[in-house]
């Protein structure tokens, strides 16, 4: 459940009252997602997002998120749009918390991911980091290789009430990591976060087959090496439930990303260590909202075991033709 924060009636009535967006028919509480509380708005003009930004956010960079979706729907990339109220302002404030309208994406995200789908997102994802590559603002990865350190000394007195070596094995990835990572790799926006609930799509009956409807949730976006979130996507989309790693979907996704915006050698070079990369960003982070998680928290944990096995996937891949590319 992602509801942090509850809104009254009358709050919710003059907060809208401030847009241009119709009458509040209703407005219902959003049951997926960690870090914000999210609202369906229903008015009778249409159906929007609402979203409160909760402490975990720093308020300071919401301007670089909302204009990041403004940009990128400005260049046709389907995601969400940010709402401005009738002062020309997107962000303001509603229960103490800073918040937002945004426009609403129809689609749905899969919980089943099949080749069509890894197929549909390599392409879109290029797209994506093309649409983005004249956006002015620039935000640090403040979860890439740098700040993975200061997160495992947070969690390393505990880290064996997770696995009884993992201590170690993050130490001794950690130090492999922070020698051997990229530093000269093309960069850009990255989305950071392109798991499959922040992925759309809609079904096509005629084709049958699903097509993507877009991107949502861009609240980790960043600047980073573009190669990196087709890394997240590795991890993300292209094992299977009994944790095999499926060369066929990763091939489907690569491919289609490369035909919209080539891979020079260096990336593909890379993608291994990337992906190793990507592996321990969430390993730490899941490691850390494991142990800290509070009894009876309205949020589900997500297993970090998950990641640790991912991680050692990619410590044993030895090219990318191992990931379904010559």
């Amino acid at each position: 459940m992602a509801v942090y924060t509850e809104v009254s009636d009358d709050d919710l009535e003059e907060f809208a009252a401030e847009y241009d967006i119709g009458e509040v028919v209703s407005c219902k509480g959003i049951a997926e997602g960690v870090e914000n509380t999210n609202y369906l708005l229903q008015t009778d003009r249409g159906n929007y997002i609402l979203t409160l930004y909760e402490k975990r956010v720093n308020p300071d960079e919401l301007p670089f998120f909302l204009g990041l979706m403004e940009h990128l729907a400005a260049r046709g990339l389907a995601c969400p749009t940010p709402i401005k109220g009738r002062d020309g302002t997107a962000l303001r404030t509603l229960c103490g918390r800073p918040a937002a309208i945004v426009s609403f994406l129809k689609g749905m995200w899969t919980r089943r991911i099949t080749l069509n789908h890894c197929a549909e997102l390599g392409p879109a994802m290029a797209a994506m980091h093309l649409a983005g590559a004249d956006f002015p603002m620039t935000r640090n990865n403040n979860l890439s290789v740098s700040g993975w350190r200061p997160l495992f000394e947070s969690i390393r007195p505990r880290a064996a009430e997770i696995k009884a070596d993992l201590e170690q094995t993050i130490a001794d990835e950690l130090d492999y990591l922070e020698a051997h990572w990229p530093k000269a790799l093309p960069v850009g926006l990255i989305h950071a976060d392109l798991f499959p609930d922040n992925v759309f799509f809609l079904h096509d009956r005629a084709a049958g087959v699903d097509r993507m409807s877009g991107f949502i949730d861009f609240y980790f976006a960043c600047t980073d090496a573009l190669a990196y979130d087709i890394a997240i996507c590795l991890n993300a989309w292209c094992f299977e439930d009994d944790g095999a790693f499926n060369a066929t979907k990763a091939r489907l996704m690569l491919n289609g990303y490369r035909k919209v915006r080539p891979l020079s050698a260096d990336e593909l070079l890379a993608l291994p260590l990337l992906a190793r990369g990507a592996a321990m960003r969430f390993l730490l982070t899941r490691s850390y909202d494991w142990l800290n998680t509070p009894p009876g928290a309205m949020v589900k944990r997500k297993d970090p075991m998950e990641y640790y096995r991912k991680l050692r996937f990619h410590q044993g891949v030895g090219g990318p033709g191992q990931y379904g590319i010559a």
